[in-house]
């Protein structure tokens, strides 16, 4: 799985792994709990006869530790993007660093979503055992509280809120850098397609209408030849001027959606490809049009390179992001590699702060995914 950079927090866990999470998260939030609890409390009781100094230092390492093993726990079971934490530079005599990590805003931030977990844990361990009975609950319930979970994990395991204005700040730069290269890219396109096809055509037109000109009188017969000639190159470069506007920005697009632009698209594909569009409220120019333009050249790919007899595109609303996936029964293996199609697809997502992922193992199938920001 090859998987572009993503906004943390922003995806809902599927129904099982939502239910896994809670069940098998009990037993280790319990542990943590109570281990944490009885070696403070017991830590700061016994600190004036200095008892409780190696006891505190077991309990500011432990919830550390187990910090850090939240964030992993949470990664994999919920798929929760938790970018790395900074932690201040531990060196000197032990009490030095042990006063260290005391005072190091992030173990604060470890221990206050540890004495949250185990409360909330409880409660999420019984919503876990009813959906295994109930399967409304399961597919209803479990997946917003696994997705709430996350949105807590975001907020205490991950960096502070001005780290990650830092970090977006740094992703919006480098996305609008790979959008310039992409306009860039899109113009070339453009001006090539311009001198090699309607360009050439109308030159072609001039010139035969010149010789025309030469023929009224003394050729009518070359004449009718070069005249036809000419209507020829015309309607052929009113077609390519077609095509090139069509390619900038379509008109169906414009006058009626997502919706009825894909399935003109899939209409046109070589293989069978089921659409499915679901966005209202209706989106941004700028997200239609990037959508419009990853599912076809997706679809294009899909039919020259997967082997693939079927699609399926599926475009939904999802809070403040417009969700475009498009999977193939193909044979799998398509890797993001510089320079090469998916690339390229990214890049154009990465215009409006969009984000590609694509997951294709070994003899498919093969699922390319957009999350695009409705608001920037």
């Amino acid at each position: 799985m090859t998987t572009s950079e993503a906004t943390p927090g922003r995806q809902w866990p599927s129904a099982p792994r939502s239910i896994a999470f809670m069940v098998a998260s009990f037993p280790l939030r319990l542990v943590q709990f109570v281990l944490i609890v009885v070696l403070g409390a017991v830590g700061v009781a016994t600190t004036v006869i200095w008892v409780g100094i190696p006891l505190l230092l077991c309990a500011t390492s432990l919830t550390r530790g187990f910090g850090d093993l939240e964030r992993r726990w949470v990664r994999s079971t919920l798929r929760v993007e938790l970018p790395e934490v900074e932690r201040l530079p531990t060196e000197g005599p032990w009490l030095r660093r042990w006063f260290t990590r005391l005072t190091d805003p992030t173990t604060w931030r470890d221990l206050g979503y540890l004495m949250l977990a185990f409360p909330i844990g409880v409660v999420e361990f019984a919503v876990g055992l009813v959906g295994i009975v109930l399967l409304p609950i399961a597919i209803w319930v479990t997946p917003g509280i696994g997705y709430l979970h996350g949105r807590l994990a975001v907020a205490l395991l991950g960096p502070p809120k001005a780290k990650r204005l830092e970090a977006r700040a740094s992703r919006l730069q480098a996305s609008r850098a790979r959008g310039v290269d992409a306009a860039e890219a899109e113009r070339r396109r453009i001006e090539r397609d311009l001198h090699d096809g309607a360009q050439q055509r109308l030159l072609s037109v001039a010139m035969n209408l010149g010789r025309a000109k030469t023929k009224v009188d003394s050729d009518p017969e070359a004449l009718r030849a070069l005249i036809a000639e000419a209507h020829s190159d015309a309607k052929l470069a009113v077609s390519e001027l077609r095509d090139l506007a069509r390619g900038i920005y379509p008109a169906v697009l414009a006058d009626r959606g997502l919706d009825a632009a894909l399935s003109a698209q899939a209409a046109k594909s070589p293989i069978h490809v089921d659409v499915e569009v679901d966005v209202d409220p209706r989106p941004p120019a700028a997200v239609e049009t990037t959508a419009y333009f990853i599912v076809g050249e997706t679809l294009a790919n899909v039919a020259k390179h997967s082997g693939a007899t079927a699609a399926a595109v599926k475009v939904w609303r999802a809070e403040d992001t417009v969700v475009v996936e498009v999977t193939d029964n193909g044979r799998g293996g398509a890797q993001m590699r510089p320079g090469g199609g998916l690339a390229g697809l990214a890049d154009r997502a990465a215009t409006i702060d969009g984000v590609i992922s694509v997951v294709s193992p070994p003899g498919g199938p093969t699922v390319i995914r957009a999350d695009l920001p409705c608001s920037w």
